[in-house]
């Protein structure tokens, strides 16, 4: 397995060969396919714009925008995240092993994020299509404008959940401090139950969908009407 030290090597030069890395062995002329990298030092932007089927672990905390832009890759983070971790990520995994800081996921477009302790605010803002799962709790304003894909929260939420929110699914095992505006509580159909249970089996986590309850949109805020205008 390829080892990159970041107290040694160039970040810029790591990324460009793991894009290179990737874009080889989705076009079957590699198959060296798993990669670690050591002493991340909180260092911004680790593992971007990968753009094919290889595995990444990283051994410790990252900053901002790790794993951005993703496609196809397996990110693991052996440590905490800072801001906008897997943001417009369009398929694959990413997995925080810690806690991800704010807007984590935002603007995904497909894939799993996996994080195993607590995301700050603003998880899932603006997703179009990502599934998120975190262990713990997450903070305010999170699924904000998101329009499609399922977060599943194992813990709490914090204010405001999914506010101004379109189709996402929204799926709390704790308590919500407050909803934001047009979102509501839903029945818990048994089509959300099986979907629940097959994101907690992937993202590891030890809950049952039973456990957890349904939010989504009223439907009442789509078109902006002027009559409504203290409801956003």
């Amino acid at each position: 397995m390829p080892t990159i030290d970041l107290a040694k090597d160039d970040l810029r030069a790591l990324n460009q060969q793991l894009q290179t890395a990737a874009r080889a062995v989705a076009e079957a002329q590699s198959n060296e396919t798993q990669w670690r990298i050591d002493n991340p030092r909180g260092s911004h932007a680790i593992a971007v714009g990968l753009d094919g089927p290889i595995a990444v672990t990283v051994g410790g905390s990252t900053g901002y925008y790790c794993a951005g832009m993703n496609k196809e890759a397996s990110i693991t983070v052996e440590g905490s995240a800072g801001p906008g971790v897997a943001e417009n990520m369009m398929s694959g995994t990413v997995v925080i092993e810690g806690d991800a800081s704010q807007y984590a996921g935002a603007t995904g477009r497909g894939g799993l994020l996996v994080v195993k302790g607590n995301a700050a605010s603003r998880c899932g803002i603006s997703m179009k299509g990502i599934d998120i799962v975190v262990h713990g709790n997450i903070g305010h304003m999170s699924a904000f404008m998101a329009q499609s894909g399922t977060l599943v929260v194992c813990g709490d939420a914090g204010d405001a959940l999914g506010d101004s929110l379109y189709e996402a699914r929204l799926f709390v095992r704790g308590s919500v401090k407050s909803l934001g505006a047009d979102c509501v509580e839903k029945e818990m159909r048994p089509e959300y139950l099986e979907l629940l249970a097959d994101l907690l089996e992937r993202a590891g986590a030890d809950a049952r969908p039973e456990e957890f309850r349904r939010y989504g949109s009223a439907r009442q805020l789509y078109t902006f009407n002027i009559d409504n205008a203290s409801s956003y």
